[in-house]
């Protein structure tokens, strides 16, 4: 089982970072659904095959179609220490969240949602907030601040990532939105640890001199 290795139980204590998910049944929830239901029955082919692609793809490496092929992990140490630290912070945190609040996913009230991810079995009370968006959110604000020159569109491509989530049926558009604050606040207590600033500053000198996020040269004929 995962713990926290660098923030601490408070630090994460979602009773104080987040607003309570509305209750099944109310107008809020109800205009959550909706959107959910919406959303679920008019997309496009194309759409669903890039949230499909997201679910099962749950990890830093989702940020490469942005930063190019010189974003590989396996050449980049001291990058992938940090942010293998930050998928841990926040998945932790991100469950920690899920068990305190035990919102019904969309499928458990509409089942005629059937999420990318969705299994007979799989656990119902596991909504609020997103695994996969605190997951998007944090490594993306991290990155961003890694490389300033490519932030809009790392930012971009988080914003995708949890959009992805409510196209596949699998999460409300509030849980989307608690997964940024939780996200973004994993993220910036991560970068204001002296320990991980050390970290930080590697990283940023590796991928400086790997060229991330630097576009390459058009060739003159």
């Amino acid at each position: 089982m995962k713990t926290l290795k660098i923030l601490t139980q408070d630090q994460v204590d979602p009773a104080r970072i987040l607003p309570a998910p509305s209750a099944d049944g109310s107008d809020a929830q109800i205009a959550d659904l909706t959107e959910v239901q919406r959303l679920y029955r008019t997309r496009s082919p194309e759409r669903l095959a890039q949230a499909q692609w997201d679910d099962t793809h749950e990890d830093s490496l989702i940020f490469q179609s942005t930063l190019g092929p010189k974003f590989d992990l396996t050449k980049l140490p001291r990058t992938a220490e940090l942010l293998a630290l930050v998928e841990n912070e926040q998945s932790v945190s991100a469950n920690i969240a899920k068990r305190h609040f035990l919102r019904n996913r969309p499928w458990a009230i509409d089942p005629s949602l059937k999420a990318c991810d969705y299994k007979p079995n799989a656990a119902p009370r596991t909504s609020y907030p997103s695994g996969h968006a605190t997951l998007g959110y944090s490594v993306g604000y991290v990155l961003a601040n890694l490389l300033p020159s490519k932030s809009e569109a790392i930012l971009a491509r988080a914003h995708d990532y949890a959009y992805s989530r409510v196209i596949c049926g699998a999460h409300y558009p509030s849980d989307i939105e608690a997964s940024h604050v939780l996200g973004t606040v994993v993220a910036m207590k991560l970068m204001a640890n002296p320990q991980v600033a050390v970290m930080i500053e590697a990283a940023k000198a590796e991928l400086n001199a790997a060229g991330v996020g630097v576009e390459s040269p058009v060739a003159v004929r």
